[in-house]
């Protein structure tokens, strides 16, 4: 029975971690795509929306844009981003920057670091905290389960 007041927690954390992992990887590869300095001409290609949430929660609607650009090796390179202006229409050109590499980043949004930062920051934070609190319910529960009669 103990395993689950463990267990239970220790998943929690888990999910915490992958998620940490996940918001820095994609702040990189933003600052990364920011800091190269090699600028494309791109093509949008779609413009979509999708939405989540509904019945008894509020809905979130997000508008999403897929580029195409050929790099500065000549790869043809088409990306997907989430949260680009509403002015931008199919069949609109725009400068994307791209960091180039294996795997290309690239970005039409225009250069926020310090926004970009802070939100990552406050994420970690928020994740961070996630993980201290489960790791006292443990300890807190270790500690009062010692004293316990069996």
């Amino acid at each position: 029975m103990d395993v689950i007041f463990y267990l239970g927690p220790a998943l929690i954390m888990a999910l915490a971690v992958g998620m940490a992992c996940f918001v820095v990887r994609s702040w990189l590869r933003l600052r990364a795509a920011w800091n190269s300095g090699l600028t494309a001409e791109a093509r949008c290609l779609r413009v979509y929306t999708t939405t989540h949430g509904g019945r008894d929660s509020s809905v979130r609607t997000a508008l999403r844009h897929v580029y195409e650009f050929t790099a500065r090796d000549g790869r043809v390179v088409r990306f997907e981003e989430e949260g680009g202006p509403g002015t931008v229409i199919e069949g609109d050109f725009v400068t994307v920057r791209y960091a180039e590499g294996a795997r290309v980043a690239a970005t039409a949004l225009a250069p926020r670091r310090g926004l970009a930062a802070a939100g990552t920051a406050g994420v970690l934070v928020f994740l961070g905290g996630i993980v201290v609190l489960c790791v006292g319910f443990m300890v807190a529960y270790a500690t009062i389960s010692s004293y316990l009669p069996l």
